[in-house]
């Protein structure tokens, strides 16, 4: 191959990067919600009218990669977190073999904080993860999910969303009666809200 071929090639690649990256910033953009800071924890994202439920709010957008990948970014991002205090990792589940890196700034689902008492749920169409309301919304009000973190790594995830449901820690809610007894055998209390 041609170094003008090699040129040619790189730059085709390179426009398509182009296009899919402005693509990818279109679709992270919403109507219904913007970024505000946060009472749970650093920045967020609000309900800029009323939001019925069932709505579509918003896609959770990034670069799809595989598991390998996820992991080596994933360990990278949390220690990355652990020197500046910035949330630690924007990498969502896709299947079982990729998953979605949502760290650029441009993506706006990836400021939706955790609630044991969700407003929205996440949901995977296709190679796609989008955002959508399970209750009618009020204008002003901070969307959130269940990020469904599993129960081994419960001590590192503690919760501050609020709720009058909050178990203390960032763990999904078929986990949470394990949940409750790892913390009676710690002699642990469960969280109450103030």
């Amino acid at each position: 191959m041609g170094a003008k071929t090699k040129r040619r090639r790189k730059l085709k690649i390179a426009a398509k990067r182009r296009r899919t990256l402005e693509r990818l910033k279109e679709r992270a953009k919403s109507e219904w919600c913007a970024v505000q800071e946060s009472g749970i924890h650093g920045a967020g994202v609000y309900a800029t009218m009323l939001i019925p439920a069932g709505t579509r709010i918003i896609e959770y957008v990034g670069e799809k990669i595989d598991k390998e990948e996820s992991e080596r970014r994933a360990w990278a991002q949390m220690a990355q977190a652990e020197m500046t205090g910035d949330a630690a990792v924007y990498i969502f589940t896709l299947t079982d073999k990729h998953d979605l890196d949502g760290s650029v700034e441009w993506n706006t689902a990836r400021l939706l904080n955790h609630s044991c008492d969700p407003n929205c749920e996440t949901w995977i169409t296709g190679k796609r993860i989008f955002i959508y309301a399970l209750r009618d919304i009020e204008p002003g009000e901070e969307l959130t999910f269940d990020y469904g973190f599993e129960v081994e790594c419960w001590e590192d995830h503690p919760c501050r969303c609020g709720s009058q449901d909050c178990v203390g820690y960032i763990v999904r809610r078929e986990d949470w009666s394990v949940l409750e007894e790892l913390k009676r055998e710690l002699g642990l209390e469960r969280k109450e809200s103030a």
